[in-house]
């Protein structure tokens, strides 16, 4: 419960997954920044799929479906976004990482609150602990993308 509920973040009042989101960021400093590629991918590989893992039990066992304590999916979607960061700036460093790390906490923020298509189809269609992670995986690839060219266009113009 623990770790689905993102070490507790997604039991702070209002807004659980922005809580669950900022934990991500936080995580992802700490463990993950300047961290090649493939580790930043196989970390978010782990945290779907024990995710996934996870929210099934919480389901069984406390009959939710997703509960707004359940963050665990907002770690992995906000994950997918960071991973622009080292793609696009491996060398952002001070004001500029803060700038970036605000950025795609924002792009994330945005497409998992608002869930334009495709991610209103993921999250109507794909049932079960599996539709709870995948919605904010394909949030993320969202926030990744816009993060990507955002981030192109300031290096290029």
């Amino acid at each position: 419960m623990l770790l689905a509920c993102g070490l507790g973040s997604g039991f702070l009042p209002r807004a659980p997954g922005t809580w669950g989101s900022l934990l991500a960021v936080l995580l992802w400093w700490l463990f993950f920044l300047g961290s090649p590629l493939p580790v930043q991918l196989a970390a978010v590989a782990v945290v779907f799929v024990a995710g996934t893992l996870l929210i099934a039990r919480v389901q069984r066992i406390h009959k939710v479906i997703d509960d707004g304590a359940l963050v665990i999916d907002e770690v992995a979607g906000q994950w997918i976004v960071l991973i622009g960061i080292g793609m696009a700036a491996p060398e952002a460093a001070g004001t500029r990482l803060l700038l970036y790390l605000a950025g795609g906490f924002g792009l994330f923020r945005l497409f998992d609150i608002w869930k334009p298509w495709p991610i209103r189809t993921v999250e109507r269609t794909v049932s079960g602990a599996l539709g709870v992670m995948l919605d904010d995986v394909v949030a993320g690839l969202m926030g990744l993308s816009v993060l990507l060219i955002t981030l192109w266009l300031i290096a290029n113009f």
